[in-house]
């Protein structure tokens, strides 16, 4: 007879029941009406642009709330995003340092200090902040924890409601994420 290691069946028995945990929030956010239906307009145009830069350059204009993603000399395909609030809009030149699809996020210390009751981790999933996406934002190899991502709250897509993040439709998101490539320059007007 083959002796039975308890261990790893309380093991197994408590990852079952965080599953079924996450699940149930899950599912009670959805009855709530939390949980989005759907990934959110697709708000892509293709524009003509004065200014050269190259193929696959980011050009984002906080006061227009407009992300850029150059596809040619002169043309762009264009985004409507949402952008920082007063004190938290920031302009300079970064870099993608790294892409993920379903983030999970990690408030920074700024923030939590800033919103008492923060998690340390909100796990990828319909009810992550950082919606379908994350574009990671680096200067000089270092992460700025600025982001281009998605967003759960499509109503904040074309205001200045973030804490400096760029946030978009998850459908706008996804579109972008196929499109972009890590190293690519992101300009922040």
């Amino acid at each position: 007879m083959k002796a039975i290691d308890t261990g790893r069946l309380r093991s197994r028995a408590a990852a079952g029941l965080v599953v079924l945990a996450i699940l149930a929030a899950a599912g009670s956010a959805a009855a709530a009406g939390l949980v989005p239906r759907s990934l959110g307009p697709t708000t892509s145009a293709v524009v003509t642009i004065e200014k050269s830069y190259a193929a696959g350059t980011i050009v984002i204009v906080s006061g227009n709330r407009t992300l850029d993603l150059v596809i040619s000399e002169g043309r762009a395909i264009r985004y409507k995003i949402g952008v920082g609030r007063d004190g938290f809009r920031w302009s300079g030149t970064v870099k993608v340092g790294r892409k993920a699809e379903w983030p999970d996020w990690r408030p920074p210390a700024e923030m939590k200090a800033r919103a008492a009751g923060l998690p340390d981790l909100v796990p990828a999933g319909p009810l992550n902040p950082l919606g379908a996406r994350g574009i990671y934002l680096y200067k000089g190899g270092a992460d700025t924890l600025y982001r281009i991502h998605g967003t759960n709250e499509q109503s904040t897509v074309g205001g200045f409601a973030s804490s400096g993040c760029f946030r978009m439709s998850n459908a706008d998101v996804i579109d972008l994420y196929e499109r972009v490539k890590v190293g690519s320059t992101v300009i922040v007007k």
